[in-house]
């Protein structure tokens, strides 16, 4: 068994994690119960906005804490 060293990660980029991650899964899940309640035009705009949210935690990652 192995485990992660989080020494490495900054307190900016774990507050940046933790707020996108506060962002990104309930999209995903609240997108996933509208399909099941037959809400497909708020679904796929939920699911939309979840994919637009994780393009801009990618852009800003990249952007600001690539070594």
């Amino acid at each position: 068994m192995t485990y992660v060293s989080t020494a490495d990660i900054s307190a900016q980029m774990f507050v940046t994690v933790l707020l996108f991650l506060l962002v990104i899964a309930p999209l995903f899940s609240l997108a996933i119960m509208r399909f099941f309640q037959g809400k497909k035009k708020l679904g796929f705009i939920l699911l939309g906005s979840g994919v637009g949210a994780y393009v801009v935690f990618q852009i800003i990652m990249s952007l600001f804490f690539s070594k």
